[in-house]
């Protein structure tokens, strides 16, 4: 946090070559946020590097589940305000790029300008759908490689980082899956992630095949096997994202108080769940508010005095 003014109002800049520092000292998580709670929460508890996730987002914004609905400015919006309000790198899934090449390039124009360290993009046709569910349709490889080149030539920042996805292993198999993203690789992508395999040796092959960075998708109740970190390190991933773990765990302990509230009439047995008033203030810098405001109500104040 900045000692002159909170986070929110900084302009924090070489996030994106921090995040390419981290992925050379070893392998990064980003738990998945979805808005300014979230995300502050996943900084708060010391991991460096956020990952804002589509699906939560359409879920907190829409009330609907990831079936494409989100607009580009929409998901924008959302990232401009979650980039603002941490310093630690954020990480942005963007989908296909929302539409054509030309659409890819504005999206990563817009994305740096925001703030993102690294974009996610997809190889399935629009309307996507989760990772994890079926009815994915993908377009060529040779489309998805011209997306990964506009989004190389269009980052004004050489550090800023592009993660290509590949959706092919649940309807064309591990090794189209390990050939696409060998392409995405050769054309320009920094990290490659391989959407959705299935057992422990599929995950251990995509890393011994493929010789750049590669991402772990931990999806509770998804097609991957959740597995600790260590082995995941051990496999060989550079990158580990729980994209909705958290907003699973919002889910679930919100619905806990409400029932708690509802059954019992009061929420003296749930407070250990919650954090205060002031832990959750200060969890934005209210005294760096304060602390603001004051500073130029004394200016003011001696200015005035002055002035009689």
């Amino acid at each position: 946090m900045s000692n002159v003014v909170p986070t929110v109002l900084s302009q924090i800049d070489g996030r994106a070559k921090r995040l390419r520092g981290q992925l050379e000292q070893g392998m990064v998580v980003a738990p998945g946020c979805y808005d300014c709670i979230t995300a502050r929460l996943v900084e708060a508890t010391g991991f460096g590097a956020a990952y804002v996730t589509g699906s939560g987002i359409s879920m907190s914004a829409l009330g609907a589940p990831d079936v494409g609905l989100m607009s580009f400015s929409e998901v924008l919006d959302r990232v401009k305000r979650i980039a603002d309000v941490v310093a630690i790198p954020v990480i942005a899934d963007i989908d296909t790029g929302y539409g054509g090449v030309l659409n890819v390039i504005r999206s990563i124009r817009e994305m740096e300008r925001a703030g993102v360290a690294a974009v996610q993009i997809e190889d399935q046709a629009w309307p996507k759908k989760c990772g994890h569910e079926p009815g994915r349709m993908l377009v060529g490889v040779d489309e998805m490689t011209a997306r990964i080149k506009a989004a190389v030539d269009a980052r004004a920042d050489g550090d800023m980082l592009i993660i290509a996805r590949t959706d092919a292993r649940s309807t064309l198999g591990l090794q189209e899956a390990i050939d696409r993203a060998a392409a995405y690789g050769e054309a320009g992508a920094d990290i490659l992630f391989v959407e959705s395999p299935e057992t422990e040796e599929e995950m251990r092959t995509l890393n011994r095949d493929l010789t750049l960075p590669t991402l772990a998708n931990m999806v509770e109740g998804g097609r991957t096997p959740i597995l600790p970190l260590e082995e995941l390190r051990a496999l060989g991933y550079g990158l580990v994202i729980y994209p909705n773990s958290l907003t699973r765990t919002v889910g679930r302990m919100g619905r806990k108080m409400l029932e708690t509230l509802s059954g019992e009439g009061q929420l003296a047995n749930f407070s250990d769940c919650m954090m205060d008033h002031r832990e959750l203030w200060n969890l934005f810098d209210y005294p760096s508010w304060v602390s603001l405001e004051s500073k130029y109500a004394e200016t003011a104040k001696e200015t005035e005095t002055a002035a009689t």
